[in-house]
């Protein structure tokens, strides 16, 4: 059997569009003589819907949209993930499925058993689980099809397993010679190697070859790589498609051998590719064509402006340099060299009459007051306004550029630098943010961040000779106290005993807590870790959590 595992990059709701590029793909597989075209779960509608699910009118379109590539798969059998209808009269109202179509009609339906509920995942919210595996017959070979959730069972890779059912497991023992997953399985780091091991263990525990075609795109938060691949018996893999991009790669079953194996991307230039894609397509798929951003001279907004430049083309790209009383002369030229280096628009702006006239406005309400972080923050809200203004005038997107590091413990200005309808490196810690834009710089065998950039100490420029760190840690400090305890959910104590001092881990938690009204009111940002602050992660605000006592503050831009 000639297999073509087929990556789309589906628009969620967009049922033309997206059956227009499987019918593509379809006469592809066709002319290059493949038996059997397999495409990601959700094909139809593209994943995840969420309440979309919910329109009883898109449903019966995904349905539509089913018949017609049945009625087209006369000379090519094909696979392909749908949201199906539950007819009984209890439950959830849809199943998550995947349709055998075969000699003009669908031949089998199979439903996924287990649905997830963590993390990104709300799937029992709209889908009743399947209750039973069945082996589909596909030009008389037997095969075992599974839908995402359903390859991860296994409690011996996992820290806590979520089910006491093993749907591949299952699929074996009723004869299947060759194990099937359609997947829209969402990408972080250290995911790939995470789903290989997976991937292995249950070819190599039931002898059986194993295909895994996945979604490719960014959809809102979530970035889908594709990734797909083939693993045989021995858990080697023996075709792999490529990542961040839509693929058709074939696949000999009889032969063992495919058309190509790419190689996958490594960190950090990894994190450049998915951001890139995310970015891309968030902008597509939301009806922007060009971008504006505010270009400080400082690294967070320069790596912005090179994924935008990379993900949209130059042209579509407009840099903002706003300097004030406080803008260093090297942050402006930082910021003219980088568009230089990329070819993008650069707008020069300056703040301080509009600043200044803030605070003469505002002077005589304030009293005696001595400044504090209220006259820095009206800067950051000034620039806010002044980019928002341009977006609205000129219809471009306005990217926002704080790290996740700021962002987790309110190193950030709402209604300022927080302004924007994308936080393209929200998910990046500072430490990730150096290293990307290093690795940019040496892959592209030229300067694209200036060296300048780089190497100066960060700086928000609010005040006098200031310095991030005035304010926080040492960023590959706080980067790993942020990654033990968000990410990998230690505690105080268990950070403490790894060597960290205890009034900073407490300072550092306290922060954290303190800022979740803020990132409540971020705009969406791009999914690269493996526990974001984004939909999956739910936390209160109004809360009073028993997790770390202690005091201590953040500086002038973490406050409001």
């Amino acid at each position: 059997m000639k297999l073509a595992l087929i990556q789309t990059n589906p628009t969620i709701g967009d049922i033309d569009r997206n059956v227009t590029k499987i019918r593509a793909r379809l006469d592809e597989a066709r002319a290059a003589g493949a038996t059997l075209a397999i495409f990601p779960e959700q094909a139809i509608i593209g994943y995840p819907a969420k309440d979309l699910l919910l329109r009883t009118e898109l449903i019966q379109a995904n349905l539509a949209a089913l018949e017609l590539l049945a009625s087209e798969c006369t000379d090519i059998a094909a696979i392909v993930g749908f949201a199906q209808p539950n007819d009984k009269p209890f439950g959830r109202p849809l199943f998550n499925a995947a349709a055998v179509l075969a000699e003009g009609r669908v031949q089998q339906v199979i439903r996924k058993r287990l649905l997830p509920t963590y993390d990104v995942f709300d799937e029992a919210r709209y889908f009743e689980p399947g209750d039973h595996q069945a082996v589909v017959t596909v030009a008389g070979r037997a095969l075992g099809l599974s839908i995402c959730e359903d390859l991860w069972s296994r409690e011996e890779l996992l820290a806590r397993p979520l089910y006491n059912i093993d749907p591949i497991r299952d699929l074996v023992d009723q004869g299947a010679e060759l194990v099937v997953n359609i997947s829209a399985s969402p990408y972080f780091l250290g995911k790939q190697d995470m789903r290989r091991t997976l991937l292995a263990d249950h070819a190599r525990r039931h002898r059986r070859p194993l295909i895994f075609v996945n979604q490719v795109g960014g959809n809102d938060e979530l970035l889908f790589d594709g990734a797909s691949c083939v693993v045989d018996a021995d858990g080697q893999v023996v075709a792999q498609a490529r990542a961040f991009d839509e693929d058709l790669l074939l696949f000999d079953t009889q032969r063992g051998t495919a058309a190509r194996s790419e190689t996958l991307p490594k960190r950090p230039g990894i994190v450049c590719d998915a951001l890139v894609m995310g970015l891309r397509d968030y902008v597509r798929k939301c009806g922007f064509q060009q971008v504006v951003l505010g270009l400080s001279g400082g690294i967070d907004s320069a790596l912005v402006a090179v994924l935008a430049a990379r993900a949209l083309g130059p042209d579509n790209v407009l840099g903002i340099a706003m300097p004030s009383r406080y803008s260093s002369d090297h942050s402006v030229a930082d910021a003219r060299r980088l568009a230089h280096n990329l070819g993008i628009r650069l707008h020069e702006i300056p703040i301080e009459p509009m600043h200044a006239a803030f605070e003469e406005t505002l002077q005589p309400h304030f009293g005696d007051r001595p400044p504090d972080v209220t006259e820095e923050n009206i800067q950051a809200r000034v620039r806010g306004g002044v980019l928002m203004a341009l977006s609205n005038k000129l219809g471009s997107l306005l990217l926002t550029t704080g790290n996740k590091s700021e962002l987790a413990v309110g190193y950030c200005t709402l209604y300022g630098d927080m302004c924007g309808g994308l936080a393209v490196i929200s998910d990046v810690p500072k430490t990730l943010v150096y290293d990307v834009a290093r690795w940019i710089n040496s892959s592209s065998a030229r300067e694209v961040v200036p060296e300048s950039t780089i190497a100066k100490p960060p700086s928000a420029e609010l005040r006098p000779d200031q310095r991030d760190q005035d304010s926080l840690p040492d960023y590959a400090v706080l980067d790993e106290i942020l990654l033990r305890y968000e990410e990998q959910l230690q505690s105080v104590p268990e950070i403490v005993a790894a060597g960290f001092e205890r009034n900073l881990v407490e300072r550092v938690v306290r922060m954290i807590h303190l800022s979740e009204y803020k990132r409540q009111q971020a705009a969406p940002g791009l999914k690269v870790t493996s526990r974001a602050f984004g939909f999956g992660r739910r936390m209160p605000i109004a809360a009073r959590a028993a997790i770390a006592a202690g005091t201590g503050g953040i500086g002038a831009k973490g406050n409001e």
